[in-house]
């Protein structure tokens, strides 16, 4: 985190960001929030956004075509569904094969309008440029995550010596 403020500050001729926001599968319990904030400037607004895939709400409309996609509910000032996947009226279609599932979008630290976060989430889940993907549902945040996780878990759990050199020639 102190490494993407700082990048960010040499960019900005040393301004802190007035807004950062962390987006996870999951709540971010007390002591991961602490750490958080010690990596940024007082005056930067901290926002812990858990986002997750319900499953259990489905919604039909009228017609041959799904849900649209960008369709939000919100439940409260904290807690909506967005459904980032559906018919899409410029393409007049929806690539999906099944009924479109909204994600759970829950702001769980911090302060934010969460039309803000939805707004976020929508442009985020637009266009994957790293895959080429359009509109795949999950905001490219936790798609990087995923990823770069997978690829940690994936290694050897105890150290072990490099190989001789002689194997890299």
């Amino acid at each position: 985190m102190k490494l993407a403020v700082e990048s960010y500050r040499q960019k900005k001729k040393g301004e802190p960001p007035k807004e950062l926001f962390l987006h996870g599968k999951v709540r971010f319990n007390d002591e991961e929030w602490e750490g958080f904030q010690k990596a940024v400037d007082s005056s930067t607004n901290l926002v812990g956004v858990r986002i997750r895939d319900e499953n259990d709400l489905k919604l039909y409309r009228k017609g041959k075509h799904p849900v649209l996609r960008g369709l939000a509910y919100i439940r409260d000032e904290r807690t909506a569904y967005l459904w980032t996947k559906g018919y899409t009226p410029r393409l007049q279609t929806y690539p999906g094969r099944e009924v479109p599932k909204p994600l759970l979008v829950d702001v769980c630290r911090g302060n934010v309008q969460i039309e803000t976060v939805l707004s976020d989430i929508m442009a985020l889940t637009k266009l994957n440029y790293n895959a080429c993907v359009f509109s795949d549902g999950s905001p490219v945040t936790l798609k990087f995550a995923d990823a770069v996780g997978e690829i940690l878990t994936a290694g050897p759990l105890k150290k072990i010596p490099p190989l001789p050199f002689k194997h890299y020639i």
